[in-house]
C-alpha cells in the first residue's frame, strides 16, 4: 500500500487549473496554438508521471485507458456528426433558437453531449449569425445540450457510461427523469425571456438581414447518422477494446466516405477535438493525485446524504473532469456500508452523484469536454464568448438557483 500522498502533489492540477483559466487572458497569442496547450499539459504532467511510475503504475495504466476510451469516444462522435451538414438559415427568433435547444437536449440522451453539441451548434451559429447578441444562445447552448441534456441514458454524458461499465443498469438513468425535466425547462424559460429581451434590441437593419437571409433546413450527409447509431451500437454491446475499435472504424468510414464538400461547409476541422485531448491529457494526467486524495480522505468530507452527494459530486465535476470524479464518490458511497439497492449503493445516493456529475459538469469550460468543443467552434465563428472566469458567472447566476430548487425538490 502506498504512503499517505501530501497534499502538495495536486499542485500541478491547481497549476493546470489556472492555466486554462489565466493563460487565455495574460497571453493569448501563445496559448492560442495547439501545441503551446501541449507543452503546459506535458510540463505539468511530467512531474505526476514520475511520481507515479515509482509510486503507483497501475495508476497510470488506468488513466491511460480511460483517456484514451474518453477520447476515442469524443473523437468518434465528433468526425461522424461533422460529417452531417444542416444547411439552411431560420430567422433567429427566440423561439427558433429555442426550438435549437430544447431538441438539442433530447437528442443529447440518444447521441450523446459530444453527438448533439456537434450536430446543432454549427446551423445554430449560422441562424444567428445576423445577431449582435449572440454569446447567452451559445451559453445556454452548452448548459443544455452540452450537459444536462445528456442525462437519461449512460451514452448520454461520459459519467453515466462509465457508471454503465461500474455495473449500472443500463436502463437506471431514465428514473432521472423529474431533475432533467424540471432543469430543461427552466433553463429554456430563463433562455427564452433572455432572449426575447436582447432580440428587442438588435438593430432593425439586423433583423431586416435576418428575415431576409431565410433558408429551409435540409440535411447533407444523412448517411452519418447511421454512424452515430454505430457508435451507440457500439458503446452499449462492446467491451474495451473492441468498443475503441469499432468507433474508429466508423468514424474513419465517416472521414472516408463524406464528400469533402460537406466538412468544408461545415467547417469541420481537427483543432477543437485536438485542443479538447491536448487539455484533458494535462487535466487527466495532473488529477490523480487529487482523486487519489478523494478515495484516501473522502470520509472526512462528512459527505452522507443524497444532498451532500450531489453537490460534493457537482462541485468537484466542474474542475476535475466529470467521469472520474462521478467514480471516486461512487466508490466513496459504496464504503459507506448503506443498502445496496443498485451498484453497491441505494438509488437516492446514485442519483445525487448522477445528476451532480452531469448537470454541474456545465459550471465550467472544463466540466465536460463539449464545453470546450462548442467555445472554440464559436469563436471560430466570430462569436465573442466568455473568459474562464466570464463563464463562471454566466453559470452562478443561471446555474446555481437552479441547482438549490433541485436540490430542495429532490434532494
Amino acid at each position: 500500500m502506498p504512503a499517505a500522498l501530501p497534499l502538495y502533489a495536486t499542485l500541478p492540477f491547481v497549476a493546470m487549473l489556472l492555466a486554462i483559466a489565466i493563460l487565455p487572458l495574460a497571453a493569448p497569442h501563445w496559448w492560442e496554438p495547439n501545441r503551446n496547450k501541449l507543452i503546459v499539459s506535458a510540463g505539468l504532467g511530467l512531474p505526476v508521471l514520475v511520481l507515479y511510475l515509482g509510486r503507483q503504475p497501475t495508476a497510470l495504466v488506468h488513466m491511460a485507458g480511460d483517456y484514451v476510451s474518453f477520447v476515442v469516444l469524443l473523437g468518434g462522435l465528433y468526425a461522424i456528426a461533422g460529417g452531417i451538414l444542416l444547411r439552411g438559415d431560420l430567422e433567429a427568433t427566440p423561439a427558433v433558437n429555442g426550438t435549437f435547444l430544447g431538441a438539442g437536449a433530447l437528442l443529447a440522451s440518444l447521441i450523446g453531449t459530444t453527438g448533439a453539441t456537434m450536430l446543432l451548434i454549427r446551423p445554430l451559429l449560422q441562424t444567428n449569425r445576423e445577431r449582435r447578441h449572440a454569446t447567452h444562445t451559445v451559453v445556454f447552448f452548452i448548459f443544455l445540450v452540452g450537459n444536462v441534456g445528456g442525462m437519461l441514458t449512460p451514452l448520454g454524458d461520459p459519467p453515466l457510461f462509465l457508471g454503465y461499465l461500474a455495473g449500472v443498469p443500463f436502463t437506471w438513468p431514465l428514473r432521472l427523469w423529474p431533475p432533467w425535466l424540471t432543469m430543461v425547462a427552466g433553463l429554456l424559460g430563463v433562455y427564452l425571456a433572455w432572449d426575447w429581451l436582447l432580440h428587442r434590441r438588435e438593430a432593425p437593419a439586423a433583423l431586416r438581414r435576418d428575415r431576409a437571409r431565410i433558408e429551409p433546413l435540409r440535411v447533407d450527409g444523412g448517411l452519418n447518422a447511421l454512424g452515430l447509431l454505430g457508435v451507440v451500437a457500439a458503446v452499449a454491446l462492446l467491451s474495451a477494446p473492441g468498443r475503441e475499435i469499432a468507433i474508429v472504424a466508423l468514424a474513419a468510414l465517416s472521414l472516408w466516405r463524406t464528400p469533402a464538400t460537406i466538412r468544408r461547409a461545415n467547417q469541420f476541422t481537427a483543432g477543437p477535438m485536438v485542443e479538447v485531448a491536448v487539455l484533458f491529457l494535462g487535466i487527466f494526467l495532473t488529477m490523480i493525485p487529487a482523486l487519489e486524495l478523494l478515495h484516501q480522505r473522502g470520509g472526512e468530507m462528512g459527505v452522507r446524504t443524497p444532498a451532500q452527494f450531489f453537490w460534493a459530486t457537482g462541485v468537484l465535476s466542474s474542475f476535475l473532469d466529470n467521469a472520474p470524479t462521478y467514480l471516486a464518490f461512487l466508490a466513496l458511497a459504496q464504503g459507506l456500508g448503506l443498502p445496496a439497492e443498485v451498484a453497491g449503493v441505494p438509488h437516492a445516493i446514485l442519483a445525487g452523484i448522477s445528476v451532480g456529475a452531469v448537470a454541474m459538469g456545465a459550471n465550467t469550460y472544463i466540466g465536460n469536454a463539449p464545453n470546450f468543443m462548442v467555445k472554440a467552434i464559436a469563436e471560430a465563428r466570430g462569436v465573442r464568448m466568455p473568459t474562464f472566469v466570464g463563464y463562471m458567472v454566466y453559470s452562478g447566476a443561471v446555474l446555481l438557483p437552479l441547482f438549490a430548487l433541485v436540490t430542495r425538490l429532490f434532494f
